[in-house]
């Protein structure tokens, strides 16, 4: 991970340090803005391996990469960005879509393509905008398809599109929470994501390679589970249902992940349990109460559970985190 600020800087030196900047972790491009005399701006790149998340907050702008920005020993990249305030649009192949909150925009970076990209009338501070940069060769789509999705605005409030945005956000503002050996189960996770926002988009999930879409069932079934985890009725039966499947191809889709559906359902819920019990906003609440908010009924079952995952009582670790 690497954070940068252009607040530092003297502000004469802080545009061209901010292009060079957007040269080197993403793409080479001409930026204009109206606040190039004092640019404060600032980034965060999480590298997982094959996909590169940015976290980008600058001021209003235009973004323009022309045809003769382009060399021929350019890596080819797509690049999907989410906008998480202001508004504008990006332009590609003729084609033009919004740049709104509500989806990404996705380019090719080897085409020539532009951007703008205004605070809105009545919001202050800077503008903020998520991106990923993944290589042509790693997403498991014909090249003619993914052509189609140029400069198309692909929904991020429902469906893949949704938890698409929600994974990247997760990861990208808090890569603190995941160890270095995360990364190439993060990066399989990311690209399977996209991979079937991007062919739910066409309408043809069958185009992706069988382990992709194995990949990116069980990650919404993950999703799933953690939605309704205060769900008592919360049960791998229900969780088949939710997703059509049979309990025996529930269970096979999680073979070889170490853990079974019934134990991912425990494992979260302990979690949060563990999580909420060191919450000082919630300690006002018993420690059966906090137990009954995960979904656990059985309080002697709870206890049993906590102290086998942790090796202390739910009340030792409030105590521990209240001390703390």
């Amino acid at each position: 991970m690497a954070s940068v600020d252009t607040a530092w800087l003297p502000p004469a030196e802080r545009f061209d340090f901010w292009q060079d900047l957007v040269a080197r972790e993403s793409v080479p491009a001409r930026i204009s803005s109206d606040h190039a005399a004092d640019f404060t701006a600032s980034a965060r790149v999480v590298d997982l391996g094959v996909v590169r998340l940015g976290v980008w907050h600058y001021p209003s702008l235009e973004l323009h990469r022309t045809r003769r920005m382009i060399r021929s020993t350019d890596p080819e990249l797509y690049q999907l960005a989410l906008p998480l305030s202001g508004h504008g649009a990006v332009s590609q192949q003729r084609r033009q879509a919004p740049l709104v909150p509500s989806g990404f925009a996705f380019v090719d970076t080897v085409r020539p393509h532009g951007s703008s990209h205004q605070v809105d009338g009545t919001a202050a501070g800077p503008l903020r905008t998520l991106t990923a940069l993944v290589p042509h060769a790693a997403l498991p789509l014909p090249a003619h398809r993914i052509e189609e999705l140029l400069a198309a605005e692909l929904p991020a409030g429902s469906g893949m599109g949704l938890l698409l945005a929600r994974f990247l956000r997760q990861v990208a503002d808090h890569p603190e929470q995941y160890a270095p050996a995360d990364a190439a189960h993060l990066d399989q996770v990311a690209l399977a994501l996209i991979a079937g926002t991007l062919a739910g988009r066409l309408d043809d999930e069958q185009v992706l390679p069988m382990d992709v879409r194995v990949t990116g069932l069980r990650t919404r079934i993950e999703a799933f589970v953690q939605r309704h985890l205060a769900d008592p009725e919360l049960t791998p039966a229900a969780v088949a249902a939710a997703h059509h499947l049979s309990l025996r191809s529930l269970h096979r889709l999680f073979e070889g992940t170490g853990t079974t559906v019934a134990g991912l359902i425990r494992a979260r819920r302990l979690e949060r349990c563990r999580r909420d019990l060191a919450d000082p906003r919630l300690g006002g609440l018993s420690v059966h109460e906090v137990a009954a908010r995960c979904g656990f009924r059985d309080r002697a079952h709870f206890s049993r559970a906590f102290r086998a995952r942790y090796g202390m009582s739910p009340r030792e670790h409030r105590e521990r985190a209240a001390r703390r």
